[in-house]
């Protein structure tokens, strides 16, 4: 005989497009087993966001169960119905991508299309339990595009410059090309300083903010723009508990490869937010640089054991993230052995002073293409 199906929560998967999205509402029973409701394909505009309400409703019938939204972070496809629901106060979780599709490949699902996802998606918020999705707030979300803006006119201006020097250099020159390229470039500079002005406007104007920037970037190397970023692709670290869940979030967490005698590299997952590591690339060189006290120690003895200059900018890197986390968390000021107490000073490695930066445009462009690749 038949287990009847007595349901105890329902799972709702959306598969997010452009233009329309693609759901599927199961449900799960006390014995894990989970069933397909209904499935349906709504447009993403306000008004298909309305009939997607009314169409769960209507299919969540049983009064008083959980109905968990799902839903990847693909673009900003998604954002607009995760906060319409988050509004309503429905269960709305967000993941990404990469954690889905391990879930549909362990689920053995070969076949890919936007049912099929909807399908997978809705089992993964009936049978896990999954943090709720809290939004960015609208001026955090402002700060964000200004200084991904700036991130992006920096990279197109580090491409314009190398194609002028490129120009410049060539068997032969074009006036014409040469002029349009500069003007370009100038330009680029002016939106640049703009968006810098707009940028410590914006931290200027939240005394919250203000405070604690103005803490972090006594460090010296470290500047309003890279706290910045950091704090914006984080959401004022807001979802991390502690240090480690920072570090894989931005892509710093070890990853090992070992099997029985075999033992290949050990390195960095870079699975994760890499506007984070690009930002703190340049401040670890800009803290080497200045010799600011456990950072360059901290440079000079992984130089030494590797004698590789990158993997001593990296683990400066984490270092620096981590103690940004803690100033910011804690609310306090930096001083030059905040979390190093008890650690005896290290002596620089001899010659190991003539790797720290020169920087300039093309350096810059160089060296973050490498911590990225």
């Amino acid at each position: 005989m038949e287990t009847p199906f007595n349901v105890s929560k329902y799972g709702v998967g959306i598969d997010m497009g452009k233009d329309e999205f693609h759901v599927c509402l199961s449900a799960i029973d006390q014995t894990q087993r989970v069933k397909i409701k209904a499935t349906r394909a709504f447009k993403n505009t306000l008004r298909g966001f309305a009939e997607f309400s009314k169409w769960v409703d209507h299919h969540a019938k049983e009064p008083g169960l959980p109905v968990h939204f799902l839903m990847e972070a693909t673009g900003v496809y998604y954002e607009q119905l995760a906060l319409f629901l988050h509004q309503r106060q429905a269960h709305v979780c967000v993941v990404l991508p990469q954690k889905t599709a391990c879930y549909i490949k362990a689920l053995g699902i070969k076949s890919k299309n936007d049912r099929i996802d909807a399908q997978a998606l809705a089992t993964m918020a009936c049978q896990q339990r999954l943090d709720a999705w809290k939004p960015i707030t609208e001026a955090m979300y402002k700060l964000r595009q200004l200084t991904r803006q700036h991130t992006e006119l920096q990279e197109l201006k580090t491409q314009l410059s190398n194609k002028l020097m490129a120009v410049e250099l060539g068997m032969y020159q074009s006036a014409v090309v040469q002029k349009q390229q500069a003007q370009l470039i100038k330009a680029i500079d002016k939106q640049l300083a703009e968006c810098v002005k707009l940028i410590q406007k914006a931290i200027s104007e939240n005394a919250e903010w203000k405070r604690k920037v103005e803490q972090i970037y006594a460090i010296k190397g470290v500047g309003v723009l890279t706290v910045a970023q950091i704090i914006t692709e984080t959401n004022e670290f807001a979802l991390f508990e502690n240090q480690r869940q920072l570090v894989s979030y931005a892509g710093y967490d070890v990853v090992e490869s070992q099997s029985g005698k075999r033992v290949g590299k050990t390195r960095i997952s870079k699975r994760g937010n890499s506007r984070i590591r690009r930002a703190m690339h340049m401040a670890s060189l800009m803290v080497v640089r200045y010799e600011q006290r456990p950072f360059v120690s901290l440079y000079e003895r992984v130089f030494e054991r590797t004698k590789i200059k990158m993997k001593g900018y990296v683990a400066v890197q984490r270092k620096l993230l981590t103690l940004i986390y803690a100033l910011w968390k804690k609310d306090a000021l930096y001083e030059e052995n905040f979390g190093s107490e008890g650690q005896k000073k290290v002596a620089p490695t001899k010659g190991a002073t003539l790797h720290r930066p020169q920087v300039d445009v093309l350096e810059k462009a160089n060296m973050v293409e490498m911590i990225d690749s």
